[in-house]
């Protein structure tokens, strides 16, 4: 009896769990199976967060939290062959922003080259990656970006023995509001932004 209880009691919190994570972060998964070029394909380019100025783009160094932007405005991620880097992807808007505060933040990271497979990955081959894509609630707290309307999450990679130097685009939508079932272009607010990404393999 108290180990049916017990067992109960873990599904329910199992449940809990599932749900909150699900809450805050989820894949936007229409766009990864599908073989569109990026998200403007569905959706429009219509909110209050076009500038730059304003926008937070950023990927970070998971260790030493050091930007690994270059100076041409593009990420240079390096890898140990067969280690495992994992770095942050920082989007959301500064705190001086004077714009209404966007609700959820969704990016993929897309090797071009691929956009047209059939595969569940449009991550660079080789390469192997747990979180290439995500959709996630504003509300993020880090150091360096106090008080700034932030979504942080991490991505592990790890380039395996037949992964090459491979160059990504980064994907991204501010978005608030939430699209009409069959009707994507309607009833959400977003603006799209791309950044490149190079991935080089260390012998």
């Amino acid at each position: 009896m108290k180990i049916k209880i017990i067992l109960t009691i873990s599904i329910v919190i199992g449940i809990a769990i599932c749900l909150a994570q699900n809450t805050f972060s989820y894949p936007p998964a229409v766009g990864i199976v599908g073989k569109a070029k990026n998200c403007l394909t569905c959706h429009v380019n219509n909110g209050p967060w076009e500038d730059e100025e304003n926008t937070i783009i950023d990927i970070l160094d998971k260790e030493t939290k050091k930007s690994l932007a270059q100076p041409d405005g593009s990420f240079l991620i390096e890898v140990q062959r067969g280690k495992v880097k994992t770095v942050l992807t920082v989007i959301g808007r500064k705190k001086e922003d004077t714009a209404e505060v966007p609700y959820r933040n969704a990016w993929l990271y897309v090797d071009p080259k691929r956009i047209k497979s059939n595969s569940l990955s449009k991550f660079a081959s080789g390469w192997r990656v747990n979180l290439p894509m995500a959709c996630r609630i504003v509300g993020d707290r880090l150091k360096g970006f106090e008080s700034a309307n932030i979504t942080s999450l991490p991505m592990s990679i790890r380039p395996g023995d037949d992964a090459q130097d491979a160059g990504l685009k980064l994907q991204i939508m501010l978005t608030k509001g939430e699209s009409v079932k069959g009707k994507a272009k309607e009833g959400m607010k977003g603006n799209y932004f791309e950044r490149v990404v190079q991935l080089k393999v260390l012998e």
